[in-house]
Formats: structure tokens, sequence, C-alpha cells
């Protein structure tokens, strides 16, 4: 082959050189603006050559013009021989850099650089250092655009967001959704039940962010979190670890690996976790508040009948026991002057005296409380089918069957609500209103898929059924009286559920519904035999239909009150929805290190209604159309990756929550209950989103790397009616003044770092790991706190969340030969939240009750040993 055939090759082949004589260039992507550093290629293709000086020169020439910086003496003094000590020059210099990262954002494997999606992905190692066991753990911002907390004070049941969308701020809706999709293994999760249980040899997680309608569907309007573990390997493997900590924690993690037989492999993982509370309750018998106990087991058997068939058979079964954390009373009631004639002066209220306030992250309850742990359950099968039909088709089925149930036992505020009076009469006040509820669902998916590419299309289309059957109820007893005047003594009910001396056990709701979606979807990227292959043109839609069937069939120990003069009866919902959410994303490959992109996609969430409610009303969806354009860079011998996007969109129809918490008015009539009546509305108009995020990862010695992630994240939601009719003058009135709103769970800054280090030494390998987290705080509530009745100008805005700076660490001595070839021992230290810092993360209150808040979790720190073989 001559210098100008290595020329010609070099625009399709980069990444290695085959001088070979060839008819017609190789077809596919590629090209010089993927070469990062062609001049090794060029004087690999000239070495070996007999080469004319014209052609020589004109080679070089040619080069010159495209490579600036590379020189035309450069190249013709180094085509020279090539030795031995060339080669190892050459081979140095692919050593050392960061880990190339495959994701499946796409359907397909591919090098997270090269895929044009705004995504963070934490691995295994990762979710070692940072002792992540759930997803729980990652609530301290380890990816700022991913925002997970407990549902209010449970932590069985998850809020999570990416980028400010998809907060489902009260969790236990049946017909409701959340919008962002969370999915283990290619499947769908309906519920944020659950969600807290711990996971199984965890290979990655990725964090799909803005609207993934496309390829992931239904209820991805925020973003999508692909949760992917460890398949069966065919070889005999032993990954076990054991721990202990503080607050009487301890771990027990095997994953076996057994050798393949007969084109089986088989899989087996199983996981014990514990730690007791981390505020202690001082009545005898009871929970503590903040502890979980997980257990699980997973088996996976992969079979592989010939070279293009692969079928993946999984079945996994979890508990997961937790309490709920302890709310505090941080600060008193307080006086607020009156403001017109239509809004009197409040006078300051008067704290119980057994319920002092605790500014500062408690260790005790101030009173003893019923408490149980919330249990959830969940077991569930999987059927992956894999037919590599041709070497660039392959047709794949995932079927899952999944089954959960999710008990909820709350005291949470029992020293932080019904603990204020206008005046020292507590004698015989109810307070420790004890939530209940029992959660049930079965889903049902299917989804196949056909990923391929032909000539220069490469594509991925697909079909999914999706059902899911689900149930609830909910009560909301006292559990205690005040004894005194002064609120300094009290009785509380000994018999607890489901009995009570106090209050009865009254099932305030209770509704069912079943939800059925088919959707369809398709995705092609085409690359143009244009400028060099570096063009990438990505169309994509898919089309969605969802059913919700249901009734309300309990209001308050009875039927639903009938309305406009109707008798009691059960409250039906016949909800059907149909959409297309399109896809358009062009990339350009400006350099085999410079990858490029703008993006807009659309998609959803869900419409439904609230069981909440007294009226069981739908509404509509809500859809989020975002532009995009980002950069993803490696540089300095690919020790360097920067990535950043920036993203604006229209947030329309937005699902809000409004609450009349107590007080029911049903047909004018005020009802004095301990339930929570909420409704659901869509705001008006269109709501604004806006952003920025950089990720930058350096490694500037080996065993040595540097990261950092920065999130800006702007929503605005327009102000909207509170449904809830208004007491004023002694009149209930509806009002028609718009009231401002807050996006909830979403800081406005939020950043990540950390630095991880490994070296080597004689027998093992140190490894050491610092992160530290911050974010700026966030509301909890989406409305103030107290308004004026008619015009719904502020009287008392909400408080919003403290921010925080959580540091993690983790010190190992790894891989330590234990005298087996393949036996090696890692003996480490943890901790989280290093320095103990507190800050209230949930906050909320009022002038009647003062202000209430949950703090982060205390400093935790353990040692575990490991043995890998």
């Amino acid at each position: 082959m001559y210098p100008i055939q290595c020329l010609r090759l070099a625009f399709y082949q980069p990444l290695k050189c085959h001088c070979q004589s060839l008819d017609a260039p190789p077809e596919g992507q590629g090209g010089l603006a993927k070469c990062y550093d062609l001049k090794p290629l060029f004087i690999a293709c000239f070495r070996g050559h007999t080469m004319k000086p014209t052609l020589k020169t004109l080679a070089a020439q040619i080069l010159t013009v495209l490579l600036a910086g590379v020189s035309t003496q450069a190249i013709a003094a180094e085509a020279a021989p090539a030795t031995s000590d060339d080669a190892a020059a050459a081979d140095a210099g692919e050593q050392g850099g960061l880990t190339e990262i495959i994701v499946t954002a796409q359907k397909r494997p591919e090098n997270l650089q090269q895929t044009p999606i705004a995504i963070s992905v934490l691995d295994s190692a990762a979710l070692v250092n940072r002792h992540v066991q759930s997803l729980v753990d990652l609530s301290d911002g380890a990816i700022p655009s991913l925002r997970v907390a407990p549902f209010f004070s449970r932590p069985g049941a998850l809020i999570i967001n990416v980028r400010g969308v998809g907060v489902l701020s009260d969790s236990n809706q049946p017909a409701r959704d959340q919008g962002v999709g969370v999915y283990i293994d290619g499947v769908y999760l309906g519920r944020p039940q659950a969600l807290g249980a711990a996971m199984f040899d965890v290979e990655n997680i990725e964090v799909l962010k803005g609207p993934q309608g496309t390829l992931f569907g239904r209820n991805t309007e925020g973003g999508a979190v692909s949760i992917t573990t460890k398949r069966p390997s065919g070889e005999f493997k032993l990954n076990t670890t054991v721990g202990v900590g503080n607050y009487g924690s301890y771990n027990g993690v095997v994953h076996l690996d057994l050798p393949s037989f007969s084109n089986f492999s088989l899989k087996l993982d199983g996981i014990v976790t514990r730690r007791g509370g981390f505020v202690k309750n001082p009545l005898a018998g009871q929970s503590d508040f903040n502890s979980y106990d997980r257990r699980g087991g997973h088996v996976e058997l992969l079979w592989k009948p010939t070279d293009t068939v692969t079928a993946d058979l999984s079945f996994d079964s979890s508990y997961d026991a937790t309490s709920t954390l302890y709310q505090q009373l941080v600060s008193a009631p307080f006086s607020v002057p009156a403001s017109g004639p239509d809004n009197p002066a409040i006078a300051a209220y008067v704290t119980a005296a057994a319920t002092p306030l605790q500014p500062k992250r408690a260790s005790v309850a101030t009173v003893g409380a019923i408490q149980q742990p919330s249990v959830g359950k969940t077991t569930g099968g999987r059927f992956n089918l894999e037919w590599q039909v041709m070497p660039k088709l392959l047709l794949k089925s995932i079927t899952a069957y999944r089954e959960m149930t999710q008990t909820q036992f709350d005291n949470a505020a029992a020293a932080s609500s019904f603990v204020t009076r206008p005046a020292a009469n507590f004698t015989g006040a109810l307070f420790q209103r004890y939530s209940l509820a029992a959660f049930r669902q079965n889903q049902l998916s299917e989804e196949i898929q056909a990923i391929g590419e032909f000539g220069r299309i490469k594509f991925a289309t697909g079909a999914l059924y999706y059902q899911e059957r689900v149930q609830d109820d909910a009560q909301a007893p006292f559990v205690a009286r005040f004894s005194d005047a002064a609120g300094s003594t009290f009785t509380v009910d000994q018999a607890g559920y489901p009995t009570s001396a106090l209050s009865p056990y009254v099932v305030q709701r209770a509704s069912h519904v079943t939800t059925t979606s088919i959707g369809a979807y398709g995705q092609g990227t085409y690359t143009p035999p244009i400028a060099a292959d570096m063009l990438h043109l990505t169309l994509g839609a898919r089309w969605t239909r969802d059913k919700k069937e249901g009734r309300l069939f309990t209001v308050n120990g009875a039927l639903p009150a009938g309305i406009n003069g109707n008798p009691p009866a059960e409250i039906p919902l016949d909800y059907s929805n149909s959409r297309v959410d399109p896809l358009v994303n062009l990339s350009v490959d400006a350099s085999r290190d410079i990858h490029l992109y703008g993006k807009w996609s659309t998609s959803y969430r869900s419409g439904g209604a609230n069981s909440r409610s007294l009226n069981y009303a739908t509404f509509n969806p809500e859809t989020v159309s975002m532009f995009e354009i980002g950069a993803k860079t490696e540089f300095w011998d690919h020790r360097a990756r920067f990535n950043i996007a920036a993203y604006t969109g229209s947030y329309k129809n937005i699902q809000l929550d409004f609450s009349g918490q107590y007080e029911d008015f049903v047909n004018g009539v005020r009802v004095v209950t301990t339930r929570t009546t909420t409704d659901t509305v869509n705001a008006p108009g269109t709501g604004r989103l806006k952003g920025i995020e950089a990720e930058l990862t350096v490694m500037p010695l080996d065993g040595l790397t540097l990261s950092g992630s920065f999130a800006y994240t702007s929503v605005n939601i327009p102000d909207t009616v509170n449904p809830f009719q208004q007491r004023i003058n002694g009149q209930i009135v509806s009002v028609t003044a718009a009231q401002k709103i807050y996006q909830v769970y979403t800081p406005e800054y939020a950043a990540s770092g950390s630095i991880d280090y490994e070296f080597p030494l004689n027998g093992f390998t140190v490894r050491a790991h610092l992160d530290g987290n911050y974010d700026s705080g966030f509301y909890s509530n989406y409305t103030d706190s107290l308004l004026d009745t008619r015009t719904r100008a502020v009287r008392f805005a909400q408080p919003k969340g403290e921010s925080a700076f959580v540091v993690n660490g983790r010190i190992a001595i790894a891989d330590i030969d234990m005298g087996n070839d393949s036996a090696r021992l890692t003996v480490s230290a943890w901790a989280r939240n290093l320095f103990n810092e507190q800050h209230l993360f949930y906050k909320s209150g009022s002038p009647t009750a003062g202000i209430t808040g949950f703090f982060n979790d205390p400093r935790t720190f353990g040692v575990e040993v490991n043995i890998k073989m």
C-alpha cells in the first residue's frame, strides 16, 4: 500500500491502521475528525514501505494541511523503520488514562463520550467507595442533578427527580405516577415504594437527564435511572463482604458465580444489612426512629444454547423494614399582625411542656411514641431472550412480573404536631397522629426490541405492554392524650394497632386502580457520507396509550359522600390518554475526543386521580419539552474528561397538590377529621425550565483521580388557584386569586467532588477515597404557610431547607494475597457524613405550629472485610 492509500484509509479507520490494499474505503462511522492523534497512525503506515520522494512529499503536504501543528519535517523525520522503543512508547501513550465508560442509554452498549445524551454514571467501585447500599444513600447528592429523598419521613417510599422535574411529593397514590422512570435490568418499576430496598451486585447506575420519552416511554419527563446488575460469568467467582459499624449496624453480602455447565451459567446473590435507630424512642418496646433491617436474595440463570441465542432467567426477593425519621420542633410558634379586615391578628400559641424545642439534631425523642417498622416486601421474576439474527441485528424480549406490599407506620411527628394550642389548656387534648397505610401492587410487562444497523443507519425499535394493579388504604388515629393543662404529662395508648381507646382506627381512604399502558417506538441515527462522517442525525418517536380504571370506595370509614346532593357511592375512575413523544438530535464529532450535540425531546407524566381527594377528580398529563446542547471532551492524553450540557424548556400542566389538612367541606358543610385531604390540579399556563450541568474528571498522576460535578437548576411554575374553599369572616367562600408556587426537592445549586488515590505496595494495594457533596437547600412544600384569604398575598412565607455540605470517605488495604492464586483479601474503613455536619433538609412550619423539620443523618462509620476469589 502506498502512503496515499494509508491517508485514504485513515479517514475510515482512525483507531488502527490495516496496511492492506482496498478496492473501496470501508463503510461505517469514524473518519479523520475522530482521530485525536493521527500522527502515529500515518507513521505506522509509512513504515515498512518503499516510497518515492514525490509520494512522501505529497503525503507530508497533505498531512500538514490536515493536521495543524504537525509539521512536514516532523513527519518525514519520524517516517523511519520502527524500533521496539517506538512501539513501547506508543503503548505507553495509551496507558495511564481514564477508563472508558460503557452505557446503554440508547439500548446498545456505547462509549459514554460518544453518546449524545447528558448522562452521569456511578459504577460499582463508586458505590462501594460511598458505601451506597440502597438508592436512599444517594440523597447526599452524589449526582447533583439527581435528588433522592424519603416521602415525608418514610424511607420505604422515595421521591426522585432529575433537573427539578418529576417530583411526586405524595408517593402513596395508586392512580398517580412518578416523573422519573426507575429501571432495573431494563424492567420499569412502577411504584416509588420499595425503591429503598437493598440492591443486588450492581454493575452501574446510569442517570439519564432530561426527557427520555422516545426510548424509555411514559413517566420519564425528568429522566431515567437505569440500574444494571452483573450477569453470570460462567466462571467460578466468589465475592463476599462482612462489616460492622456504629448504631449497631452490620452487613453481609455474598455473590457467587458458578462454573458453566452444559451452556448454563448460574449466579447467586444474598444480602443482609441492618442498622439501629438514630433517635432513641423513650417508650419501651417500640422502635427507635430511623432504623432499617434489609435482606434479600437473587438468583440468575444464563443459558447460551448457541452462539447467537441467549436466555436469561432471574428471580429476586427482598425485605425492607424501616422506621420513620424523627420530626423535630426547632422553633416556637409566633404571632402575626392583622392584615386587613379579613385577616385578624394571630397570637403566639403555647407549646406543651412535654415537647420542648430541639433546635439541634436530637439523639433522644422528647416523648415516647407508638412506633413500629414499616415493612416492604417485593418479589419478581424476569426472562430475557436475545437472538443475534445476523451480525448487525439483535432481537430482544424482556418479560417481567413483580409483586410488592408496603405497610406504613408513621409517628414521626409525635413530638412536633398537635403540641401547640392558643393557651395552656392541654388537658384531654389528643396528639401523636399515627399515620398508617397499606399498599399492594403487582405489575406485568413485556417489551420487544429490535436493535441493529444497516448501511449508514443505526436503529432501535420496540413495543411495550405494561399493566399494574394497585390498592391502598389509610388510617390516622391519635394514640396519645395530654393529662394536665401544661401538657407536661400524657398517656399513650399501649394497645396500639389495630385498636385504640383514644381514637378509632377508621379507614379514611381506600382505593384501587388498574393501569394499562401500551406503546411503540422507533429511533434511528443516520451518518451521511459527508464531512468525513462527522455528522450524525437522530430522529425518533414513541406512541403511548394509557388507561386507568379504578374506584375510590372509602372516605372517612364510609362510602364517599354524595356530591351535589347525590347519595353516597363509590367514585369511579375512567381515565385514558394517548400521545406521541418525538426526538431530534444532531451530533458532531469535531474530533475523536470532542463530541458536540444538540437535542430536542419531549416526555410526560401520566394523568390520574388523587385518592386523598373527596371527589376523586381526574387531572391531565404533565408534559416537558426540552432543548439541550452539550459537549463531551477528552484531552491531556485521555487523562482529563470534561462534559457540559445546558438546557431550557417548557413545563406544562404541572401536577400540583393542595391540602386541606384535617378539615373537609362536603356540600358546604365543615367536617373535622384526622384525614389529610388533598386535591391535585394542573397549573395553568406554561412553566419554564433551564439549567447547566458540568462534569470534570482528571487523572494527573497514575493512581490519582480527581472528579467534580455541578448543576444549576431553575424551575418556574405559574401561580395557581387553590381549589379549596376558604373561611372568611365565618363564611365558606371560593377564592379565585392565584398564589405563588415553589418547586420542591430541587436545590438551585448543587455540586459534588471526589478524590481517589490508589498505589500498589509489596503484596497489597492502598486505596483511598474522599467525596464532598453540596446543595443550596430546597423547599418541601409547594405553597406558603399563611396567605391573605382573599388576595393570596404572603403573610408568612414557608421556610426553605438549609444548605448542606456532606463528606464521605473510605480507605482500604486491598488485594492482599491469601496464598491462593485467585483469592484476595481487602480490609476497609468507611464513614458517611465524616464531619458530622447537620442541617434541616426538610423544613416546614406555620405561625401556630412553629418550625419543624428533619435533620440529615449523623455520622456513620464502620469496617468491612471482603474476600474475592
